[in-house]
């Protein structure tokens, strides 16, 4: 299919922003990721420019290093189905992506909660399919490290497959209340998962009926090599992080290919890379933001946040930050893509470790853009044109100001390009982005009879 000339927009949302120092900015409300009112405002102002989603990454548990927590605003907010379920009676028609992990989640228990949500929002709703990432994570669940990383694929390529399957437990048509009959619900289109795996073991059916969205839009957000096979054969949205515009071709190219290859097409797999714009009305303006940013930015917070994405595998404590990087660093077991990516980005610019340091904390590896609306502008039209994104996950660096600007100065110079939509085109966010509806596969092959 014509790839649609038009990008797709989604909204990051962070308590603060995206910045390790935003949460000290005077205009940044201290208590953004309890208050739920701040966070209906930003969904509002994304709402009104016509994003397609708001995203929320999640982790399940906060760092074990009492700097880090001590000094950012990473530890304090809202669980992201909680939150998206009260944005849902708040919004009417952008998308809400919930974060949740397939390592220490149970396919029945969220299949329920984004079926219930997809019914709750009328056909809004998205799932961002994580593997856990930290050790810290599986403290909390009776462990005391991760499991390796292929075997967290493994295990969420068989949830998502139970919970896929599980929201095909009733036919499209089943619930069909008729009061004069007193038939409910036909139970000659309910079908039993019966699933049993190496991870699960899972009965069925699903206890409410199948979403309206068939299912809700799978996103996916991870880069290595498991994750690029993963995001091949099931993600339909794919956020990633490419800070340059040829590498970002060369993961787009590969992605589509390996997608294609799949039998699937190239408008059902949406990449969407994080963009972080600073925006000013002068070069000048815009650089004094970023500026002021790093100014509010604490010492534990510089440090302990770059190790942490650099998977915790170097101490940063006792080598010359004024150095520059080696060829090679020790693998990680964490996120294994952005450790991947930052440092080679660092390898390709000749940065020493404090350089990185300061790029980890404004922009964790994205694209960042500090200028000009038309300049920011530029770099996403270029990236598009070139084949580099199907769109941007917008990453603002302080909230609601950087919202607003990107609002205000940004999605305007858009759209007078011809890059960026006016208004919605549907009703749920599949419309919206051009997804299809996946259909029964009971449907498909005529299936009709009792389980």
């Amino acid at each position: 299919m014509r790839r649609n000339s038009e990008m797709k927009l989604g909204l990051y949302l962070a308590w603060a922003g995206y910045h390790a120092g935003a949460w000290r900015d005077p205009s940044v409300p201290a208590n953004g990721g309890v208050d739920v009112n701040h966070c209906v405002h930003l969904a509002a102002l994304a709402e009104s420019a016509a994003f397609h989603f708001i995203f929320l990454a999640d982790s399940q548990g906060i760092s074990d290093n009492h700097a880090l927590i001590a000094h950012s605003s990473y530890s304090g907010g809202f669980e992201p189905i909680t939150l998206m379920s009260a944005l849902s009676t708040k919004t009417r028609d952008i998308g809400l992506v919930a974060t949740a992990t397939t390592t220490y989640c149970q396919p029945y228990h969220l299949a329920r909660m984004l079926a219930s949500l997809d019914h709750l929002s009328g056909g809004r709703v998205a799932w961002n399919i994580v593997t856990s990432a930290f050790d810290f994570e599986a403290k909390n669940f009776g462990e005391d490290k991760l499991p390796d990383h292929e075997t967290r694929y493994a295990r969420a390529r068989e949830f998502v497959e139970v919970v896929k399957g599980l929201w095909d437990s009733w036919q499209d048509d089943a619930f069909i209340r008729d009061k004069q009959s007193g038939i409910f619900v036909d139970t000659t289109k309910l079908h039993l998962l019966n699933h049993r795996g190496e991870h699960f073991s899972v009965r069925g059916p699903l206890n409410i009926a199948r979403p309206p969205q068939g299912y809700p839009v799978l996103v996916q957000a991870g880069a290595s090599n498991a994750g690029i096979a993963f995001a091949a054969e099931i993600a339909e949205v794919v956020f990633t992080a490419q800070p340059f515009l040829e590498i970002g071709k060369r993961y787009y190219a590969t992605l589509k290919e390996k997608s294609r290859a799949l039998g699937r097409a190239d408008d059902q797999v949406l990449i969407m890379p994080g963009i972080v714009p600073i925006v000013g009305r002068t070069k000048q303006e815009a650089s004094e933001k970023l500026q002021r940013l790093r100014s509010d930015t604490h010492a534990d917070i510089l440090i302990e946040g770059a190790a942490l994405w650099l998977g915790s595998v170097v101490d940063l404590y006792s080598i010359d930050l004024d150095s520059l990087l080696p060829e090679t660093l020790p693998q990680t077991n964490s996120i294994q893509s952005r450790h991947k990516l930052l440092v080679e980005l660092a390898i390709r610019q000749k940065f020493t470790w404090r350089q990185l340091i300061h790029l980890i904390s404004d922009s964790n590896g994205h694209l960042m853009v500090v200028g000009t609306p038309e300049e920011i502008a530029n770099a996403m039209e270029d990236t598009f044109d070139q084949h580099g994104a199907d769109g941007f996950n917008v990453l603002p660096s302080t909230v609601p100001g950087g919202l607003k600007d990107f609002v205000e100065l940004v999605v305007p110079e858009l759209r007078r390009r011809g890059k960026f939509r006016s208004r919605y085109s549907g009703q749920t966010l599949r419309e919206n982005l051009g997804l299809k509806r996946p259909l029964n596969p009971a449907t498909r092959a005529g299936v009709c009879g009792r389980p």
